[in-house]
């Protein structure tokens, strides 16, 4: 059971690539975070913003903090969407891209070019949106800012070729271009993070390196596949192949919760989704998502959100309507 195919399936991952530069040394540009930067994209909230180098060297890193060093094949990925620096030839001051983001969108994928005169660097750069409720445990167990080299192996270099050519091909606005550019960026991201995940070290916790425990990853593929059945730890137990001593154990070990307090959390995460994009009841949520009685859903949900259902939906609604 592929747990993190299930999750990524489930949160509405969406990408796409917004960027195609050419750079010679030395060059700056900073990136502000990306609440700032979704509107440009038609979107809302956080982004997770990405890099890949695809030619020459470069550095990058969280604003204010260590710059990470790149070569050909290299992706970095900032999960938070928090401001940061790319470069080479550095110190320099950095060119706020913020203040030109919107001819930069404009522009499209077309080359961009600039800097100075030396050594030659190319960057496609993209995005990615999640459902923010249903994509909190996977984000949240990534640190601020990674890097991963996709040219390792065969698949990593197939897809880096196949995003070169389709941003080659962009400009010329080709039939179904942007379709396939999209999917490309979704699926390079699954491949860093596939890569992300195997090289944790053995001693490393948290719902990622969970979801790599043959143990923990099959208890957690069933509570999101199956999220309204009256799962016990007994039942869980067995369907995973274990006891139900060895799964609470390793469970705590990895997610320091048991699997009955993930599974709670997962379905009001569900819930809060639902109330937010579709017109059920409130009731027939709750039974949705496993739970008995709306009275208890409703007392759970505000635990979790500080609001009751009806008034989370109401106030997210009213946030959503477009300013006059």
């Amino acid at each position: 059971m592929d747990v993190i195919s299930d999750v990524l399936g489930a949160v509405k991952l969406k990408g796409a690539f917004y960027f195609n530069g050419e750079f010679s040394a030395p060059w700056a540009v900073r990136t502000p975070e990306s609440r700032s930067l979704a509107p440009h994209f038609g979107q809302s909230g956080r982004l997770v913003i990405f890099h890949l180098l695809t030619h020459g060297q470069g550095l990058a890193g969280l604003e204010n903090g260590p710059l990470l060093s790149l070569g050909p094949g290299d992706v970095i990925v900032f999960p938070r969407g928090d401001a940061h620096v790319v470069g080479n030839g550095l110190p320099m001051r950095p060119v706020d891209y913020g203040s030109e983001l919107a001819r930069i969108v404009k522009h499209g994928l077309r080359v961009t070019r600039t800097g100075g005169e030396g050594e030659e660097t190319r960057f496609v750069c993209g995005y990615l949106t999640f459902d923010p409720h249903l994509s909190q445990r996977l984000l949240d167990a990534l640190p601020p800012v990674f890097k991963v080299n996709v040219r390792a192996e065969g698949a990593g270099q197939f897809l880096e070729s196949a995003i070169r050519h389709s941003v080659d091909q962009a400009a010329q606005a080709p039939a179904g271009g942007e379709a396939v550019l999209a999917r490309l960026a979704e699926a390079l991201f699954i491949e860093t993070l596939r890569r992300h995940i195997h090289a944790l070290p053995p001693s490393e916790t948290g719902w990622l390196a969970g979801a790599r425990d043959i143990r923990v990853a099959r208890a957690l593929a069933l509570l999101h596949r199956r999220p309204a059945e009256p799962w016990t730890i007994a039942a869980l137990a067995r369907d995973v192949g274990t006891s139900r001593s060895v799964l609470a154990e390793r469970f705590r070990h990895y997610l320091d919760e048991s699997p009955m307090a993930y599974l709670a959390r997962w379905r009001l995460q569900l819930a809060a989704t639902r109330l937010q994009q579709s017109r059920q009841s409130v009731a027939a949520i709750a039974a949705e998502v496993g739970y008995e009685s709306e009275s208890a859903f409703n007392r759970a949900f505000r635990r979790e959100f500080g609001a009751p259902p009806a008034t989370y939906r109401r106030e997210n609604a009213a946030r959503s309507e477009p300013s006059r």
